[in-house]
């Protein structure tokens, strides 16, 4: 199990080339499972809308897909609050979500962010670096 940190689809979105985009295409392969909560999937909702410049996507689009991360996630709702434990409120909605799904890992561009997340037993790791563990990629 692991997380989906929102500068991953968002990066995903935004270009077909890269790791995040194989990430994401992966969901609907079912090549992993991943946790999904409402506060996450609000944020993913509230970071995409504010790169619409950049995604060639309509709204019922951003929607069917937003619903789709939901359909085939594993949906969990944090039942306890660390807060303040990270610098960015919003980090902190992930690392509960990682915590209470019993996730390994957090996919994220922003490793630094996660600072101290070691204390439960999560790790951070960049799209690509988990697709290659995943033998997804080379």
């Amino acid at each position: 199990m692991i997380v989906i940190d929102t500068n991953v689809m968002v990066s995903a979105l935004r270009s077909s080339l890269g790791a995040s985009h194989l990430l994401v295409q992966s969901i609907a392969e079912r090549k992993f499972e991943y946790a999904i909560s409402a506060a996450l999937i609000f944020e993913y909702e509230d970071a995409i809308k504010r790169a619409m410049d950049c995604i060639l996507l309509t709204d019922k689009e951003l929607d069917l897909f937003l619903d789709s991360i939901v359909a085939l996630g594993t949906t969990f709702s944090p039942f306890f609050l660390w807060r303040p434990f990270l610098s960015d409120p919003k980090d902190d909605y992930v690392l509960e979500l990682a915590a209470v799904s019993r996730s390994k890992a957090i996919i994220t561009y922003n490793q630094k962010d996660f600072k101290g997340i070691e204390k439960f037993g999560i790790q951070t790791l960049p799209p690509k670096v988990y697709l290659q563990k995943k033998g997804l990629i080379q």
